[in-house]
């Protein structure tokens, strides 16, 4: 089976995980280890714990994808209602920890009591005074695993794999729990951390993005994880996006080892082009973002070589501009202008979603590069 690597963020790639999870490929998630906001947010604040939450949607991602729907993937994906008070949400809580929810009841007890024990695990972290509310059980189970498990992320997560029957990897690029994503505008302002840069405001977005930074609480590189490394050595091709450019895809090469071992694997690199712009990319081309991508990739690569890349990119149909929402469509400009780099330009947007991508359409394509590495 090809081996791909795809290099990520939360939920842009959702339909692309899901038709490679339906092929015959051994596929492997790289999500970001930065994230700062949503359910990750208090549980990193209360911990200090990596955060969870893009690791437990790609999980839940490839779950879908594999066609693991039992209850243990149930209860993964529930959360706390957002409407309680802080009392109600902290009993709703407990209705899950102690094992009266249906879907407990019903199942075989050796998982049942795998997944009450990291319930417990993480009530007893976060003490009493914790704020439930909207939070994602598979998010509380994945940290009890976690503290389980002496803080190794990595045996927390194959252990979650395991009790979903999930045969697909997930990974956190790094293993440093305490990663900040800042960046600098075009302005010279700064905007910290990953959360507020993703929501820039409409006058911040307009100014652009220069440049980000990737740190630990030293301000020191941070690591890559072991597991990333193995994948990417065994690759037959290697994938970006499609995600928020600037905090989801890009901050992946400011981790030590990876552009390095990307370049040693010597496998297709492929871009994914998002379908619209975002609030990170506004009144950017494609060309332009791809541009950023390889200038940082020879920033930090130990040869100081670009990328032997070939970049996916939604065809535009129409010759005026055209928005889906508040965002116009994202364009690519012709190959002659493409400089370096090679453009397969077709027409991946979902005739059902506009915005996204057809995941089938691109799988397609992914497996297509993957098998001349194979050949």
């Amino acid at each position: 089976m090809p081996r791909i690597v795809l290099f990520s963020g939360g939920t842009a790639c959702r339909a692309i995980n899901i038709a490679l999870s339906k092929r015959r490929v051994h596929l492997t998630r790289i999500v970001p280890a930065w994230d700062s906001g949503g359910s990750s947010k208090l549980i990193r604040a209360k911990l200090g714990v990596l955060s969870v939450g893009d690791v437990r949607q790609a999980l839940m991602t490839m779950a879908h994808g594999e066609r693991c729907s039992g209850d243990v993937v149930r209860i993964f994906n529930t959360r706390i209602s957002a409407s309680h008070a802080l009392k109600e949400a902290r009993q709703e809580f407990q209705f899950y920890a102690e094992g009266r929810h249906l879907l407990l009841e019903r199942m075989e007890p050796g998982l049942r009591g795998a997944i009450l024990n990291y319930l417990r695990t993480f009530a007893s972290a976060v003490g009493d005074d914790f704020d439930y509310r909207n939070g994602s059980i598979g998010n509380f189970i994945l940290t009890g695993a976690c503290i389980a498990h002496n803080g190794d992320i990595n045996t927390a997560i194959f252990v979650f794999r395991k009790l979903c029957g999930i045969d697909g990897n997930v990974w956190p690029s790094s293993l440093d729990n305490d990663l900040v994503l800042s960046c600098t505008l075009k302005n010279g302002e700064q905007r910290s951390p990953q959360d507020v840069v993703t929501k820039l405001s409409e006058a911040d977005a307009m100014i652009g993005i220069d440049e980000i930074r990737l740190t630990n609480e030293n301000g020191d590189q941070p690591s890559a994880n072991k597991a990333v490394i193995e994948a990417i050595q065994t690759a037959d091709l290697i994938a970006f996006g499609p995600g928020s450019f600037y905090t989801s895809i890009l901050p992946h090469l400011l981790v030590g080892e990876i552009v390095d071992a990307a370049e040693r694997a010597q496998c297709p690199v492929l871009m994914i082009g998002n379908i619209l712009q975002c609030r990170e990319t506004m009144g950017m081309t494609l060309n332009e973002i791809v541009t950023q991508f390889v200038g940082q990739w020879q920033r930090v690569s130990s040869s100081r070589t670009a990328p032997s890349l070939q970049v996916l990119a939604n065809r535009i149909l129409l010759p005026f501009e055209k928005a889906v929402g508040n965002y116009p469509y994202l364009v690519a400009h012709s190959p002659s202008q493409s400089g370096g780099y090679i453009l397969i330009n077709g027409e991946f947007e979902d005739a059902w979603a506009r915005g996204q991508h057809d995941g089938d359409l691109v799988a397609d394509q992914i497996l297509a590069l993957a098998s001349r590495r194979e050949t």
